[in-house]
């Protein structure tokens, strides 16, 4: 029988994650047998009553283990350590999937051959969420048709199918063999960036599945222009940090030059165009201040110290 493992990493969400655990109950498979494994990455150990109380209904299926450090990567590895199949099923504690969610992955899986599928995130928004924040679209990602080849820039965490002996390879890549993601990045975010861009290196296979989505649940205090904009600044500052990362000697200062310079151009300029745009067009004016944060973001790697993500009065922040 072919056998799944679910992980989840959670942390002062417990009822997201109930909701997301009695999802599991209803997936719709034949000839697939599911565990899941929860890490609670609170040392208070928020999760605990929703896991006691889910264990019993779940039995020896769930496996649920709790890690005081709040290090995201740390505690993606310990997911990863505690599962016992070859394939890896990763999605996030605010995360609801359809019903078929886990049976159109691997379908997709079977029919492209794939090493790694990845599958829609929905923003779900709470009730107060304002309309222009809605209208803007300012968490919808990119969708593509079903086996389509993607690489890192559209890869991510949630919502995600992988092959194991990939995970293994990365693991035993590191010299500290803690597992595939980089504790280093494992307060300010970027860990999942990193692992698939050494996939990508490896050359492993990933697609895309678009029937298998899941809806993000977005609080009512991420709904603000502020967050939406420190989310720019972090992202931008995240993508030079791992793109030197993956480079090394002249390769690594030449690439830091170009993409500086770049940065510096284009903070100009969608500055000057938000400028431009806010008496007329203020959803306009503001997608090009969040260009110009993400931008703003990218030079900060230069001067300033990385934006913490996970850990503390950051742990609810995501990528």
């Amino acid at each position: 029988m072919f056998v799944l493992s679910i992980c989840i990493c959670t942390y002062k969400r417990p009822a997201l994650l109930r909701r997301l655990l009695q999802a599991i109950l209803t997936q719709s498979l034949r000839d697939v047998a599911v565990e899941v494994v929860v890490v609670d990455n609170d040392h208070e150990q928020s999760a605990a009553t929703v896991l006691h109380e889910m264990q019993a209904i779940f039995g020896n299926r769930l496996k649920a283990l709790n890690l005081a450090n709040s290090n995201i990567s740390l505690a993606r590895n310990a997911a990863i350590a505690a599962a016992s199949s070859a394939w890896i099923v990763m999605i996030d504690d605010d995360e609801v999937p359809v019903t078929d969610w886990l049976a159109q992955l691997l379908k997709v899986q079977a029919s492209e051959q794939a090493d790694v599928v990845f599958a829609p995130v929905l923003p779900e928004y709470a009730v107060s969420t304002p309309q222009w924040i809605r209208e803007g679209g300012y968490f919808d990602r990119r969708r593509l048709p079903t086996g389509t080849r993607i690489d890192h820039r559209d890869a991510r965490s949630g919502n995600v199918l992988i092959r194991r002996s990939l995970l293994q390879s990365l693991t035993e890549a590191r010299q500290d063999g803690l597992g595939p993601f980089d504790p280093a990045f494992g307060t300010t975010g970027g860990e999942d960036s990193m692992l698939f861009r050494r996939l990508d290196h490896m050359g492993a296979i990933m697609v895309w599945c678009d029937e298998a989505p899941a809806d993000e649940y977005i609080p009512g205090e991420r709904a603000t222009a502020k967050w939406l904009l420190q989310r720019s600044y972090r992202t931008g500052q995240l993508f030079m940090r791992t793109e030197l990362a993956m480079q090394t000697g002249m390769k690594k200062l030449s690439t830091a030059l170009i993409l500086s310079s770049r940065a510096g151009l284009q903070f100009i300029l969608a500055l000057l165009f938000a400028l431009l745009l806010l008496p007329f067009k203020a959803l306009r004016s503001f997608s090009w201040l969040r260009v110009a944060a993400s931008q703003l973001g990218k030079l900060s790697y230069f001067w300033g110290k990385a934006s913490h993500a996970y850990g503390n009065a950051n742990q609810e922040a995501k990528n």
